[in-house]
């Protein structure tokens, strides 16, 4: 009878050793889960801010561009117009 409940114990003791290490496992498993998750919400930040910084420097580029064809546009009509205009 002795060594059945000391193998009965013995039992219990490796089933409770089991139990904690897959506890233990799910919560090592979730924190890497956690982890991997934060990294990528950075990972997916720093992108979303380097595409923002970019559509910004090409709208700048743009509205440049757009600027320098209008101040061109403008001075050709006023040149356009002097010539129309006989001098007095």
């Amino acid at each position: 009878m002795f060594v059945e409940k000391s193998i009965y114990e013995h039992i219990v003791k490796q089933e409770t050793i089991l139990a904690n290490n897959s506890n233990n496992s799910k919560q090592t498993h979730d924190r890497a889960e956690a982890s991997f998750k934060k990294e990528q919400r950075a990972q997916d930040g720093a992108k979303a801010m380097a595409e923002y910084e970019a559509a910004g420097v090409a709208a700048r580029e743009k509205t440049a561009r757009l600027k320098a064809l209008r101040l061109a546009k403008e001075a050709a009509e006023r040149d356009q117009e002097a010539v129309k205009k006989p001098s007095l």
